[in-house]
C-alpha cells in the first residue's frame, strides 16, 4: 500500500472526483501542511520577510505567532529587522496586529 501512496498525483484525486482541479488538490495539501507543521509556517514567514518585503506584523500573522515572538524568531535566526512600516497600509496592519495581540490578554 505504501508504494501506491508514494505514486499519488494530484490528477488521481481529480479522476476520483474528490476535487475539481489539480490546483485545488495542491492548495488543500499545502493548507494541511501549514496547519499541522507550525515550524514550516514559521520558516515560510521568515523566508517571505527576507525576500518579499513583508512587514513584521504580516510575517507574524503568516507564522501564526505574535509580533513579539516573530521579532524574537527573526533575531535568533540572524535576520536583520526592517524597522518601521514602509507605507500607511503597513502601518495600519501593524496597528491591527498589535490590537489583536493585546485583545487576547485583556
Amino acid at each position: 500500500m505504501r508504494e501506491s501512496l508514494e505514486r499519488l498525483k494530484p490528477q488521481h484525486f481529480v479522476n476520483a472526483r474528490l476535487y475539481r482541479t489539480e490546483e485545488e488538490v495542491v492548495q488543500d495539501a499545502l493548507r494541511l501542511l501549514l496547519r499541522t507543521r507550525p515550524q514550516v509556517r514559521i520558516n515560510l514567514a521568515v523566508y517571505y520577510y527576507q525576500t518579499a518585503d513583508i512587514s513584521l506584523a504580516k510575517a507574524a500573522s503568516l507564522a501564526g505567532v505574535s509580533w513579539i515572538q516573530m521579532k524574537e524568531i527573526l533575531l535568533e535566526q540572524g535576520v536583520p529587522l526592517q524597522l518601521g512600516p514602509a507605507n500607511v497600509t503597513e502601518a495600519e496592519q501593524e496597528v491591527q496586529s498589535l490590537r489583536e495581540y493585546f485583545a487576547r490578554y485583556q
